[in-house]
């Protein structure tokens, strides 16, 4: 025998709702109450109901999509983010599209093709290197910035880079060590500059020197991590402790050091930067500062549908805390 189809009825019967805040809550969920929207979208999971996607769309001029652009589609760093982006779209029956800006020879002709090509209804970006004046398109949709930023009037979310530095040198500095370097990102990369300017800020509130040739350049991948390992071994006075701006450095330097037979944390202490999944499983454990990443992605779904609804270029910005993460690749020395 055939199973019924669920009809809006079924599901506003399921929710304890009217069939018109049923359909509300599936085109605009942002305009109705948290526990509304819950309800009704548990309802429509219950029930089996499926909207007529295509329909829907037409009849709101929608494309029925959001691209998410980030720098680098190999980076683990995204993924969590990409899921709870995913969630929130899903929920409010929209696809994810996923491109990778840096994939091309030009990524601002990437991104302006994007915001002409009338595939999305909203862009989450997550690469700020690519060049402000590229938004400057007619009709183009809703853009938000997420992890990285261009710019002071986009709206953006972004964590609290300087105080997980700030705790992280706090942590080095509460263990014994007075001797601390920090492995930079990529020069053009606002994050580089908002966790080095943490990491001067955070050594200096505390009366720590600064030596330059501490100071080692990297772009964010593990290689670059290796070759600041290679760096410091050639050293004749090395810092005892390494703030790594991100944890793929940090894997990089820890490998490299490890293999040169340096011993990790009892030679050489480390920190990362981001709380990435392969981090806690290294031997020993990263110690690093934890970006809520998955949180990151449901709460920039949530900003970017808001100003969807709202057909609004312009929105607020907001910031998420960071947590710091002991594990065992920091050790106590002798002051």
């Amino acid at each position: 025998m055939k199973q019924r189809t669920a009809t809006i009825q079924d599901v506003a019967r399921a929710a304890g709702v009217s069939t018109a805040t049923v359909s509300r809550t599936l085109s605009k969920p942002s305009v109705v109450a948290r526990a509304t929207r819950e309800a009704v979208l548990g309802a429509v999971e219950a029930t089996g109901y499926r909207l007529n996607a295509t329909a829907s769309n037409l009849r709101r001029q929608r494309a029925g999509s959001v691209i998410a652009l980030i720098p680098n589609l190999a980076n683990p760093f995204f993924s969590q983010i990409l899921a709870g982006i995913s969630s929130v779209l899903t929920k409010a029956q929209l696809g994810l599209l996923v491109a990778d800006t840096q994939s091309g020879p030009d990524p601002d002709e990437r991104l302006a093709y994007y915001l002409r090509s009338g595939q999305a209804d909203g862009l989450i970006l997550l690469d700020g290197t690519l060049n402000e004046a590229v938004l400057d398109v007619a009709g183009r949709p809703p853009v938000l910035m997420a992890c990285e930023w261009m710019g002071s009037d986009l709206p953006s979310l972004r964590v609290d880079n300087a105080r997980g530095v700030d705790m992280a040198i706090a942590h080095l500095v509460q263990m014994g060590h007075r001797k601390i370097g920090h492995i930079t990102g990529p020069q053009s990369n606002v994050l580089t500059k908002a966790r080095h300017d943490g990491f001067v800020a955070a050594m200096m509130a505390r009366g720590m020197l600064l030596h330059d040739d501490w100071i080692f350049d990297g772009d964010f991948s593990m290689d670059s991590g290796r070759a600041a390992a290679r760096q410091w071994l050639g050293l004749d006075d090395r810092p005892t402790a390494v703030f790594c701006a991100s944890d793929e450095m940090a894997v990089g330097f820890m490998g490299a050091a490890q293999h040169a037979g340096v011993r990790v944390p009892d030679d050489v202490s480390i920190i990362g930067f981001d709380n990435i999944e392969m981090v806690g499983h290294l031997t020993p454990a990263l110690t690093t500062i934890r970006q809520p990443r998955t949180e990151i992605g449901v709460r920039a779904a949530e900003m970017l549908l808001g100003m969807i609804e709202a057909g609004a270029l312009t929105g607020p910005s907001e910031q998420i805390d960071v947590e710091f993460v002991i594990r065992e690749s920091v050790a106590r020395i002798a002051e």
